[in-house]
C-alpha cells in the first residue's frame, strides 16, 4: 500500500530539542514507524512551518491513502479554527479525483509551552477539530482527532515527545486498519 503523509514539523519529525531544525531519529518519527510496521510505503511530505496551502499543489501521483495533519501553523499565526477548516476544504479539492481514501487527522491541541503563551492559540487548536469533524462528514473523509490520544509534548507546547511520535504510529494504523 502506498501512502502520502501530509503535514508540518509534526509529520516531518521535527526535534523541538535542537535548534538547528534537527530531526527525531527514524526510530522515533511518527512515520517512519508506521512505515516500519506496516510494510506500506509511505512519502513523508511533512514540512517544517507549513500551514494549509492557499493554491492548488502538485502532488507525487497517487496513492491508496492520503493523510492530512495540518493547521497548527496556521493557528499559531492567528488564523481561526473556522478559517483554517475554509482553507482545509479548499486544499482538500486538490487531491487528486482518484484519491478516494482521504485521513484528515485535527492535530494535537496546543498546550502552555515556550511557543505558546497566548490562550487563544489554544482555544482554536482545541475548536479545529470541531470543524474538521464537520469538514470531514461534509466531503465524506474519515476523520480522527490526535488529541484523543493524549499525545505527549514538548516543552515548547507545538511538538510531539518521542514517546508521543510512538504513541501516534501505533495509534494511527490502528485506524487506518480498521
Amino acid at each position: 500500500m502506498k501512502v502520502i503523509c501530509i503535514g508540518d514539523s509534526n509529520t516531518w519529525g521535527y526535534d523541538p530539542r535542537s535548534y538547528v531544525g534537527d530531526r527525531y531519529e527514524a526510530d522515533c518519527r511518527w512515520v517512519d514507524l508506521l512505515a516500519d510496521k506496516t510494510g506500506w510505503k509511505i512519502i513523508n511530505e511533512g514540512v517544517n512551518g507549513m500551514c494549509i496551502p492557499k493554491k492548488p499543489v502538485a502532488f507525487l501521483g497517487s496513492a491508496d491513502q492520503w493523510i492530512i495533519m495540518l493547521g497548527t501553523n496556521d493557528i499559531l499565526q492567528g488564523v481561526s479554527a473556522e478559517e483554517a477548516a475554509n482553507n482545509m476544504r479548499e486544499f482538500v479539492k486538490c487531491i487528486p479525483s482518484e484519491a478516494q481514501n482521504i485521513l484528515l487527522v485535527a492535530p494535537p491541541t496546543l498546550k502552555y509551552g515556550a511557543w505558546v503563551r497566548d490562550e487563544k492559540l489554544i482555544f482554536e487548536s482545541k475548536e479545529l477539530a470541531k470543524h474538521y469533524c464537520r469538514l470531514a462528514e461534509e466531503l465524506g473523509l474519515k476523520f480522527v482527532n490526535a488529541d484523543s490520544w493524549k499525545l505527549p509534548m514538548a516543552f515548547d507546547g507545538v511538538h510531539l515527545t518521542e514517546s508521543g511520535h510512538k504513541l501516534f504510529a501505533h495509534n494511527i494504523e490502528e485506524f487506518v486498519l480498521k
